[in-house]
């Protein structure tokens, strides 16, 4: 192949240190890309004190579960299995998923997420990481009720987190600071991982608010304008030092 002048690893193009070493034979200029590829493949990840670096993640809610179709809250471990629709529904998001290189699967401690994730570990030839930061938001007292008013109690004190007010409890569960306290360092585990593409199942409270409390150009409002569906995705990028911007929001772009 003939050489062009340029010198590429990824994303990366040093066409500008061609122009500095225009008189530097071809031969030689590939060795020097060699050496500062080598370099930046060897370099010491944020982890172990380097410079952060922005990674994809791609959440994924979980398929119709019993729960769902109970219309029953269920955050409890390990909680109701998929129903053979949302069997399929894995089924589909994970080929859809396939087509881009991920190069990790996680799902919470429910069997809901974990059956979910399996057929994208099975396409990746991978296995899924359980996380159990990543389980949904405890229901506490209202966990196993189906009427309107639990529901509207259960998310009357998300909404308080979205407004500012994160010390509001769920009646005989979590506050704010510790849903996004145990949220976030599972995020941290699938940072420090290395993987640039992960895959992690979870749930859509959990997803959702995650985001919509960390994601800088996140609008609150989407919690209630656009919940997410079974197999919904929401797709973030950044990292924990920096922070994290909101790219895909189940199909509407952002950021």
């Amino acid at each position: 192949m003939p050489y062009d002048g340029r010198c590429r690893n990824g994303s990366v193009t040093l066409v500008e240190m061609r122009r500095q070493t225009a008189s530097m034979p071809a031969a030689l200029f590939r060795v020097l890309c060699a050496l500062v590829f080598a370099a930046t493949l060897t370099a010491a990840p944020a982890s172990a004190g380097g410079p952060s670096h922005d990674i994809t993640i791609t959440f994924v809610r979980h398929g119709e579960s019993q729960g769902n179709v109970s219309g029953s809250i269920d955050t409890s471990v390990p909680g109701p299995p998929l129903t053979p629709k949302g069997e399929q529904q894995a089924k589909d998001v994970a080929t859809q998923l396939a087509l881009v290189p991920h190069d990790g699967v996680y799902a919470s401690s429910l069997l809901r997420t974990q059956q979910t994730a399996q057929y994208l570990a099975d396409e990746l030839n991978k296995q899924v990481v359980v996380l159990p930061g990543l389980r949904e938001i405890g229901a506490g007292d209202y966990e196993g009720q189906s009427d309107q008013g639990a529901v509207k109690g259960y998310f009357k004190t998300l909404k308080q987190w979205l407004a500012g007010d994160r010390s509001a409890r769920i009646p005989g569960s979590t506050d704010g600071d510790e849903f996004d306290a145990r949220f976030t360092d599972a995020v941290d585990q699938v940072y420090r991982s290395g993987q640039q593409q992960p895959v992690v199942y979870s749930h859509g409270a959990a997803i959702a608010m995650w985001t919509l409390m960390n994601a800088k150009n996140a609008p609150p409002e989407l919690l209630e304008t656009q919940p997410l569906p079974n197999t919904g995705e929401v797709v973030v990028r950044g990292n924990p030092d920096d922070g994290w911007t909101l790219l895909d929001w189940n199909g509407t772009p952002f950021g």
